[in-house]
């Protein structure tokens, strides 16, 4: 069972601390694909951002913008039917984080800059979205206890959360399984991967919803 031959390009999501970046990961080690993540490590704005938000709100969605159209121009490149593609971030989602961050001045100079760009990102065949409960979420920032999400405010997590989800159950541009994650713990259960992985091959729909039981 290789999910990739039905869908070259999948793209995980789901808000901070939903595990997108660690399934992306294992999908890929598991099924030889080439990873594509955000690498936000990688933003000297962003623990700044958690810090002081209204300050660097616009530096920090300004880098990821240019960073995410560096990785598309990387897809671009990519023959997905030779060399299948996993991803944990979708640029049509960039605008949701700018709309929740920015004022209304600086939202108009970043949607100036996305339209410039003109970024052309190929459809996913398969969007994974991790629909994760807020406690879930908490639970697992303080788990991996990087030192600048500590600082991130609850209210912020929900709101987050509620953008996401709003997001999610009105896209339609592409196939989407939304996943109860709440009890879905990849990292430590073995047999959730496995679980998943077989659900996915089952995907024939637009929109379909997947709630996993192990109790």
């Amino acid at each position: 069972m290789n999910i990739f031959n039905k869908f070259p390009f999948i793209v995980i999501e789901g808000p901070i601390g939903s595990g997108k970046t660690t399934l992306a990961r294992m999908l890929s080690e598991k099924f030889s694909t080439q990873l594509l993540t955000e690498k936000a490590e990688e933003n000297p704005f962003l623990a700044r951002f958690y810090d002081d938000p209204k300050r660097y709100a616009l530096q920090t969605q300004i880098f990821f913008l240019f960073q995410r159209a560096r990785q598309i121009a990387d897809i671009n490149q990519i023959d997905m039917f030779s060399q299948p593609i996993t991803a944990d971030f979708f640029l049509e989602k960039d605008p949701l984080f700018a709309r929740l961050n920015l004022n209304n001045e600086e939202y108009a100079l970043y949607h100036q800059i996305f339209q410039h760009l003109q970024l052309e990102s190929p459809k996913p065949d398969l969007v994974v979205y991790l629909q994760t409960p807020i406690s879930a979420l908490t639970d697992r920032i303080a788990e991996r206890n990087i030192q600048y999400e500590m600082n991130m405010p609850n209210q912020y997590l929900e709101r987050l959360a509620s953008a996401y989800s709003e997001y999610f159950h009105s896209y339609d541009q592409a196939p989407v399984l939304i996943v109860n994650n709440e009890k879905l713990n990849i990292i430590k259960d073995a047999s959730a991967l496995n679980l998943l992985v077989e659900r996915i091959d089952h995907f024939q729909g637009r929109r379909e919803y997947f709630n996993p039981n192990f109790e």
